[in-house]
């Protein structure tokens, strides 16, 4: 029986998403896509879950759009109706707009649609296989899953008109070089390592890291003095949350503080 895409899994306070389409190196097809969204919109509902992790099966992250999906729409005459564009961008606005941190765990290649979604995500951490290329003019087609949005902040306006325009393939060791992502591990070790890394984010105060990330992603539609408004303002929230009361009460008490979230 064929099992569906993607698995889920929650564990110690971090929810393993796995794209599960390896025969189609996790082409992201309009189930797959729904699929998606609902889990990052149960993860994120779910008080137990603190960190969500995305990664594909076998020996790839993602391929990108389900090119033979995009064809039988095509031939149907309903290739601009059958809902992969409206789905992938919700998906994309979700992912990012989480409140939760995020990982991509990417293995193998990360392609179009595929290296988007891991754009969205807080962290990116490579096996030494891993490979990203945008795919978008090998197609005579342009960005449109947010890569036009995210790279030129990530690695500069130059470095993301060369992957987009010139189509290249980079390897792990080019995208770390680049800031693409942030770190390379051996393959073997890849889900070792950001299971630790995604343990010492459980561990924090993620009430914290929720403000954080809604300071940087709304920061740069506003000007100093409106961030420093916004960041009072979220602070003082902070302020008044548990796990600040508990970092005050573990200082005194000369011991590591239990974050709770809340």
């Amino acid at each position: 029986m064929t099992q569906p895409s993607p698995l889920s899994r929650v564990q110690d306070g971090i929810a393993w998403i796995t794209l599960n389409r390896p025969e189609q190196r996790n082409a992201l097809d309009v189930p797959t896509l729904r699929n998606l969204l609902a889990l990052l919109d149960a993860h994120e509902a779910d008080a137990a879950v603190r960190v969500i992790v995305l990664t594909g099966e076998g020996r790839s992250f993602c391929a990108g759009a389900d090119l033979a999906e995009w064809a039988e729409a095509e031939a149907r005459g309903e290739l601009e109706t059958y809902g992969w564009t409206e789905t992938a961008h919700a998906l994309m606005r979700r992912l990012h707009g989480l409140d939760k941190p995020t990982i991509a765990a990417v293995n193998g290649t990360a392609v179009g649609a595929g290296m988007d979604l891991s754009l969205c995500c807080d962290f990116r951490i490579a096996g030494a296989s891993a490979r990203f290329k945008a795919g978008y003019t090998g197609m005579a087609y342009c960005p449109d899953a947010g890569a036009s949005w995210h790279l030129p902040r990530l690695i500069g306006s130059e470095a993301a008109k060369r992957l987009l325009f010139l189509d290249e393939l980079w390897n792990a060791e080019r995208a770390l070089n680049a800031g693409l992502v942030g770190e390379v591990v051996a393959d073997e070790q890849l889900l070792e390592h950001v299971g630790e890394f995604a343990a010492r984010l459980a561990a924090g105060p993620t009430f914290a890291f929720a403000q954080t990330k809604r300071l940087m992603r709304d920061g740069a539609a506003r000007t100093l003095a409106q961030q420093l408004e916004a960041e009072q303002a979220a602070g003082l929230l902070c302020g008044r949350s548990e796990d600040a009361a508990e970092a005050l009460r573990a200082v005194a008490e000369k011991r590591s503080p239990q974050f709770k979230g809340r």
